[in-house]
């Protein structure tokens, strides 16, 4: 009796089918082993680097607080310099110092020089007051008619004033110094033409008169001249 096989046992016909079976299978597993890996790596890097970066920020806050910077070193003292002994002299108390002896001389001196200028600067008031009234008035070499006759021979008449026949007196003030030399001529009363400055210059062209005197010393004393000038 022969044997015939069953085509419903026969697996040639669903090789194909198996085979893509297989394959769906073996990609499924892939993708499960791939999310596994990637889930593992994701957690590893999240939550396990999370923790491993607090604890690097708590050791660095412990190194902070615990560690403290040292001061910086002192700076080096200077050296003091050796003393050579061979340089050092001895003095003693008994021996005198002539330095002093010099400072009190120059002292002693520049109060000297001091007090001389302060008695130069002193002045006498009367030398230097000029006086109206005196005891001794001045006078002229020969007295009052000497000076008239000097005025007279000396006085040139103005052109102008001759011109336009200018007659009369010009007061002249000046000050007779203690030595008796005139100072200071100026006119008080002019009639002009020219006659105030001949006047001027005759008084300045004077000899010394005798100076006045007030209680006996010779003082500076103001004196007013009348100057006649008359056409002949």
């Amino acid at each position: 009796m022969e044997l015939k096989k069953n085509p419903k046992a026969d697996l040639e016909k669903r090789k194909g089918l198996y085979f893509e079976i297989g394959l769906v299978v073996i990609l499924a597993a892939c993708l499960c082993a791939f999310s596994l890996k990637s889930y593992d790596k994701d957690d590893a890097s999240g939550n396990g680097g999370q923790a491993q970066d607090e604890e690097i920020e708590e050791l660095d806050e412990i190194l902070d607080t615990d560690v403290e910077t040292p001061p910086p070193p002192p700076p080096p003292a200077p050296e003091e310099p050796e003393l050579n002994m061979d340089q050092i002299e001895v003095v003693e108390d008994t021996k005198e110092i002539k330095e002093e002896i010099k400072i009190q001389e120059f002292d002693e001196v520049q109060n000297t020089q001091i007090a001389e200028v302060k008695i130069e600067e002193e002045v006498d008031e009367e030398e230097v007051k000029i006086f109206t009234v005196v005891e001794n008035d001045p006078e002229f070499p020969g007295g009052m008619d000497a000076l008239y006759k000097y005025l007279a021979e000396n006085i040139k008449y103005p052109q102008l004033a001759r011109d336009n026949g200018i007659t009369g007196k010009v007061y002249v003030t000046f000050v007779v110094e203690r030595d008796g030399s005139i100072a200071n001529p100026r006119i008080l009363r002019d009639i002009g033409g020219g006659c105030g400055a001949e006047a001027i210059r005759v008084v300045k062209s004077m000899p010394k008169w005798t100076p006045g005197k007030q209680r006996g010393k010779a003082v500076r004393v103001q004196f007013n001249l009348p100057v006649n000038f008359n056409l002949k």
